[in-house]
C-alpha cells in the first residue's frame, strides 16, 4: 500500500470511530493533576466521556481541581456533605462549582440538564438509572462535550478509578496528628490490556494532592475514606 493510501485508510478509520463515539479523537482534554493524569487515557478528562469513581470525596476533588482552576465550570450533584473548605484546601476554585445538594428521584435528570450548560459534572446516583436515560445522557454528553464524573458503576465509561491500601502518615508510636494519607489509585479502561495503578498523596500535607515520596515513612492504620469537610490536622491512635 502506498503511503498516500494508507494516509487514506487511517483518516477513514478514524472518521468512523468518531461517527460511533461521538467525539473527536483528537479532541484536547481537560486538565488533570500531573499525579492523576497517567491514570486517564489520554492524560486528562475527554469531552463527551463519563468516569466511574468510588464514594471518594477526595479523589472527586482532586479531578475537579484542574478543570476549575483552567476556567471550566464544574457541578456537583447530589452530595449535600460536601465540604467548601475541604475543596478548596484541594486546589478547587470555588468560584466556578455549582452544588446542587439534594436532586431527589430526578436526580438523573437534573445531572442532564447541568450538563447541557456546565462542561464537567459530578453525580452520586441515589436510584438505578434506566438504560434509555442512560443512552440519551450519553448523547447528550457527546453533543455538549461535557464530562460526567459518577460515584459508582456506570456503563460504557471512559475509565474506572478505584482506591485502595491507604495508609496514614504521621500517627507515629500509636499517637499522634494525622499528616496526610497514601493511598494506591487503580484504572480500568477499554483502552488498555491492563489496569494502570500509582501510589500519591490523597491528601498530603498541606491537604493537596501529590505525587507519593520515594522517602516517606507512613504507619498503616484501619482503612477509611476521610470525607470532605473533615479538617487536618486529626489527632488518632493506631489501630493494631
Amino acid at each position: 500500500m502506498t503511503s498516500t493510501g494508507l494516509t487514506s485508510t487511517v483518516a477513514r478509520l478514524r472518521a468512523q470511530v468518531e461517527r460511533v463515539q461521538g467525539r473527536r479523537l483528537d479532541a484536547p482534554v481537560l486538565p488533570v493533576h500531573p499525579a492523576l493524569a497517567a491514570l486517564l487515557p489520554g492524560g486528562g478528562l475527554q469531552p463527551g466521556a463519563a468516569y466511574s469513581l468510588p464514594r471518594s470525596t477526595s479523589l472527586l476533588l482532586a479531578l475537579l481541581a484542574q478543570p476549575t482552576q483552567s476556567g471550566s465550570w464544574c457541578g456537583v450533584v447530589g452530595m449535600p456533605r460536601l465540604g467548601a473548605e475541604a475543596a478548596e484546601a484541594l486546589g478547587v476554585d470555588l468560584s466556578r462549582l455549582v452544588l446542587v445538594p439534594d436532586p431527589g428521584a430526578r436526580w438523573l435528570a437534573v445531572t442532564a440538564t447541568v450538563a447541557e450548560v456546565l462542561p464537567v459534572v459530578a453525580v452520586r446516583p441515589s436510584g438505578r438509572a434506566p438504560d434509555g436515560e442512560v443512552a440519551r445522557l450519553a448523547a447528550r454528553l457527546r453533543d455538549r462535550g461535557a464530562v460526567l464524573l459518577v460515584q459508582g458503576p456506570w456503563p460504557q465509561a471512559e475509565a474506572a478509578l478505584e482506591v485502595g491500601d491507604p495508609v496514614w502518615e504521621g500517627v507515629g508510636r500509636g499517637h499522634g496528628y494525622l499528616a496526610g494519607r497514601e493511598v494506591t489509585l487503580t484504572a480500568s479502561s477499554r483502552r488498555w490490556p491492563r489496569p494502570r495503578r500509582a501510589r500519591v498523596m490523597l491528601p498530603d500535607a498541606a491537604g493537596h494532592v501529590s505525587a507519593t515520596p520515594e522517602q516517606a515513612r507512613m504507619q498503616p492504620v484501619r482503612p477509611v475514606d476521610v470525607e470532605a469537610g473533615s479538617a487536618y490536622p486529626l489527632e488518632a491512635r493506631a489501630v493494631g
